[in-house]
């Protein structure tokens, strides 16, 4: 299930079709981006138990009405490691500056990290059997327009190709146009329709399907 960039919630929620920049058990939401950061200095990272925190509180900005429950990331993460690994999860960060003379701060279980960053936006992918699904993709709405959602989706493809993965699926409403065209620029084709699967709303999803054989993951 993905959750559809370019609207606040996952393939099962609706909103207005603003752009391709959040996707996930919904593609998510995307749109122009008011002065948004440099994307150069986002930096991408495994998800890890210490960034569900930031993670829950723009999961709840930008899907207020189907937002993950801290207990569905800790399930995802859970299945994130480990020799049976099933699950990728990243995050995307900038860099904050801090107050001149403050030292860093280290957050509990990130020793040599600092707390002077923020989380700007993550994405999931779940694989079994050779199939892929995208779980979600969300960015902040600062950063629409930059591109980070095409650079969350490249991650998750490059874990796909990790997981030996066949296929990947991913469900996009059919009214986000946007959205769409960003999935057919890494080479998603459309499959079928699920009915009413963004509530409320009652929006359909189109089902899309990358056949990663011989497929170039660039972006």
């Amino acid at each position: 299930m993905t959750r559809d960039p370019a609207h606040p919630a996952r393939p099962g929620t609706g909103g207005p079709d603003t752009g391709p920049e959040a996707v996930g058990p919904r593609p998510g939401p995307v749109g122009p981006a008011p002065g948004p950061a440099a994307p150069g200095a986002v930096v991408l990272r495994e998800m890890r138990w210490w960034d569900i925190e930031p993670v829950l509180a723009l999961e709840r900005e930008l899907f207020p009405e189907d937002a993950w429950s801290p207990g569905m990331f800790w399930s995802e993460l859970a299945h994130a490691r480990g020799p049976g690994a099933s699950r990728r999860y990243v995050v995307a960060e900038l860099p904050c500056g801090r107050p001149e003379g403050e030292p860093p701060e280290e957050p509990p279980g990130e020793p040599g990290r600092t707390a002077r960053r923020r989380i700007v936006g993550y994405a999931g992918l779940a694989a079994s059997g050779g199939l892929g699904d995208v779980q979600t993709i969300a960015a902040a709405p600062d950063l629409w327009g930059t591109g980070l959602g095409a650079r969350l989706l490249t991650e998750l493809l490059q874990h796909a190709t990790a997981f030996e993965c066949e296929e990947v699926l991913l469900e996009v409403r059919v009214d986000n146009k946007r959205a769409q065209r960003l999935y057919e620029r890494f080479g998603f084709e459309p499959i079928g329709f699920r009915r009413g699967y963004y509530q409320p709303g009652n929006v359909d999803a189109l089902v899309m399907r990358l056949r990663m054989q011989g497929t170039e993951i660039n972006g």
